[in-house]
């Protein structure tokens, strides 16, 4: 019955999904990810690719054991090299699925002023691989079934330091 009620919500969403797709070369939604087989590793999404949820789907936008401070204090004990001019944020967006495992991460740099630029990348590669290190995520669970979801952290770089994660 509950597969049933899953279905009866979720069609919809599937089917918008496959006519979008056969009318536009646009993503469903804004900042979807797709695989790309050059960037990314082997990574599976569940249930169906094509509903991926975005982190702010659910009132626990952020599933992460610990929660965020866990995330920070794992942080504070590295320590990043950049340039120490260096202003702006580093975010990363990317995929959980239905186990917890994280895959189809994106990179996006901008400056204060949200203008698009390129931070030392040996402190890009250091958050990248920190990020994907992380492993305390949690699914996210509609009408008791598990599905994939979009996250991101952001890093702002103060004097080239992280001084914050967002969000």
């Amino acid at each position: 019955m509950k597969n049933l009620l899953v279905f009866i919500l979720l069609s919809p969403l599937v089917l918008s999904c496959q006519a979008e797709n056969a009318v536009s070369k646009y993503p469903a939604q804004v900042g979807d990810i797709s695989f790309d087989k050059k960037i990314d590793d082997e990574f599976e999404r569940c249930v169906n690719e094509k509903l991926t949820f975005q982190y702010y789907n659910d009132a626990n936008s952020f599933n992460y054991k610990g929660e965020k401070i866990e995330i920070q204090r794992k942080l504070a004990g590295l320590h990043f090299q950049s340039d120490q001019t260096a202003n702006g944020y580093i975010t990363i967006r990317f995929v959980v699925n239905c186990d917890g495992k994280t895959g189809l991460f994106r990179v996006q740099q901008m400056n204060t002023n949200y203008e698009e630029i390129a931070f030392n990348k040996k402190l890009r590669d250091q958050l990248l691989d920190f990020t994907k290190n992380l492993d305390g995520w949690i699914p996210k669970e509609y009408l008791g079934v598990k599905l994939n979801y979009y996250q991101y952290l952001t890093f702002k770089i103060e004097n080239g330091k992280v001084s914050e994660i967002l969000p």
